[in-house]
């Protein structure tokens, strides 16, 4: 029985090799691109171990050696059909990511479609947004009572500004009372693909422990809403 199992195998390698020159001289030039050759050597593998998967599990029970079979062939097929949709796939794992990511970090903002992202409420019930502001880093919490962008005096710094030669000119209503800020304009404001340039800002003496992100940078937007514990950002 082995011995019949090998030749048969033989046999069936020798006619696979016989059609491949029949069809090469059929249709010359068919496999000089290189993708048609590895298409041809991508399938001659798969046929070459459903074919031993055959053999190997021929002993005298057809039912294993056709199981043996039909395995691999749902094999092959589950692999073809995960290379063909590979983008999409990485696409959804993307998405799954950057969400895991949004909720696990709520001051990342989301990037959802092309000029849209959201930001996430975070424990203390705020949105915080990291933002880049002219390149650099700076994190702010949305205040949709503040007028304008207003930088925190260690942030102004990090952003090329001297506190101590600026104007203070612009009186703010706190809750601690009267404040006064310096007026000065970012160049750009960025959060997930939203770009914003040239957006008013002011830079606080006093009083502010953390950046504010304000109305000169969302009412630039298109626009802007709440969603439960989402805020959605429209370019």
């Amino acid at each position: 029985m082995r011995d019949n199992r090998w030749t048969w195998a033989a046999l069936v390698l020798l006619a696979v090799v016989a059609l491949l020159f029949f069809l090469n001289s059929r249709f010359p030039g068919a496999l000089a691109d290189d993708n048609r050759q590895i298409q041809l050597v991508y399938g001659l593998t798969w046929l070459t171990l459903i074919l031993g998967s055959v053999a190997l599990g021929w002993r005298g029970r057809a039912n294993l050696a056709l199981k043996q079979a039909l395995a691999w062939i749902a094999v092959a097929f589950i692999l073809i059909v995960a290379y063909s949709y590979r983008e999409d796939f990485m696409g959804v794992g993307k998405t799954l990511a950057q969400r895991t990511m949004g909720e696990l970090v709520p001051s990342r903002a989301i990037e959802s479609a092309p000029g849209i992202a959201y930001l996430s409420r975070d424990l203390s019930g705020h949105f915080v947004a990291d933002a880049l502001v002219n390149g650099t880093h700076v994190r702010f919490m949305v205040d949709t009572g503040a007028s304008d962008v207003a930088l925190t005096a260690d942030d102004a710094r990090r952003l090329g500004f001297d506190p101590a030669k600026l104007a203070y000119t612009i009186p703010y209503s706190t809750a601690n009372g009267t404040a006064m800020a310096a007026p000065v304009t970012l160049d750009e404001i960025e959060i997930a693909g939203i770009r914003m340039r040239n957006v008013r800002a002011s830079v606080s003496r006093d009083g502010l422990t953390q950046s504010l992100l304000g109305m000169s940078f969302l009412d630039a937007l298109r626009g802007f809403e709440f969603q439960g514990d989402r805020l959605i950002l429209r370019e």
